[in-house]
């Protein structure tokens, strides 16, 4: 698990939409997103970074670098033109996070992110993990602590396919030990350039200090 969600973060920062030029080689679940030409339209990192005609993430540093205390860092991955309301034109794939927002508050990056929707048992843990690991690398880059991570949620739900799962979950003490990640200042341009071995050292700080429970098998992908 810790594999996928960091190569997500690094697909996400390379600003591809297409799964084939990196996340193909740990996971294949957007491959269920993908058009005829191998392109996922709704990818999150093209929607931050080329999608609406200007580099988001790239604004977002700058603008943070100049002005700490700026309340417009806001990163915007609905597009308003195009995605929901239209219910004669659903597509394959709208995105799941809205927007998220940056805050250095007290030399410390704080990170909101809000989510239109949000599937409880195989989504949101992936999705926690992914943007706090993005929150991480961008208060290195900044050269600030990291702050406190927020995820908002308005539909949050639980697939009755999941069911079992949730329960067995919930089981289960849930006793785990504080995780810590340092993120390193050159973790930013090493996953704009898809660098595979940032996964593998991610991966490997947090296999050092993560034993996980016993895995639930079979849990589907509700698309």
């Amino acid at each position: 698990a810790p594999r996928v969600f960091a190569a997500e973060q690094v697909w996400f920062m390379m600003g591809s939409r297409k799964p084939v030029e990196f996340i193909d080689q740990y996971t294949k679940i957007w491959n269920d997103f993908t058009n005829l030409n191998g392109v996922v339209n709704s990818a999150y990192g093209f929607r931050w970074r080329q999608f609406f005609g200007r580099d988001q993430i790239g604004l977002l540093v700058k603008l943070l670098e100049k002005e700490r205390s700026s309340r417009h860092g806001v990163v915007i991955t609905w597009d308003p033109a195009g995605d929901g309301l239209n219910p004669e034109l659903k597509k394959k794939n709208v995105p799941c996070p809205l927007s998220f927002t940056v805050n250095i508050i007290g030399e410390k990056l704080h990170f909101h992110t809000i989510f239109r929707s949000n599937d409880m048992v195989v989504g949101c843990p992936f999705d926690v993990a992914g943007f706090a690991l993005l929150q991480r690398m961008l208060a290195a880059r900044l050269g600030v602590g990291v702050g406190v991570y927020s995820h908002s949620i308005s539909n949050a739900h639980i697939y009755d396919v999941h069911y079992d799962a949730a329960l067995e979950i919930i089981s289960r003490s849930g006793q785990e030990n504080e995780i810590e990640l340092n993120a390193q200042p050159d973790w930013f341009e090493r996953a704009e350039k898809g660098d595979v071995t940032l996964v593998d050292e991610i991966v490997q700080i947090l296999d050092a200090q993560y034993t996980p429970a016993p895995p639930i098998k079979g849990l589907p992908v509700v698309l």
